[in-house]
């Protein structure tokens, strides 16, 4: 005799991811955007202060293009 299937259980039991994967590979596609762009920054004798917000804005204008770019 086979055991009846449950309907509501489809997959393996546990809780949901945090991020999707598209989200996970957004956002460190944008991370590394932003450290690249950072470090290029402050290699031009920069302040530090320069190049985390030149960090901070090349990672944060990333993330609606790179969304957009890979699906």
């Amino acid at each position: 005799m086979t055991e009846p299937q449950n309907p509501q259980q489809s997959g393996p039991s546990g809780p949901e991811p945090f991020l999707s994967l598209h989200t996970a590979v957004v956002l460190l596609a944008a991370v590394v955007i932003g450290l690249v762009l950072g470090g290029l920054t402050w290699l031009t004798q920069v302040s530090a202060a320069a190049a985390v917000l030149a960090g901070l804005a090349g990672a944060g204008v990333s993330i609606p293009v790179l969304h957009s770019l890979i699906r």
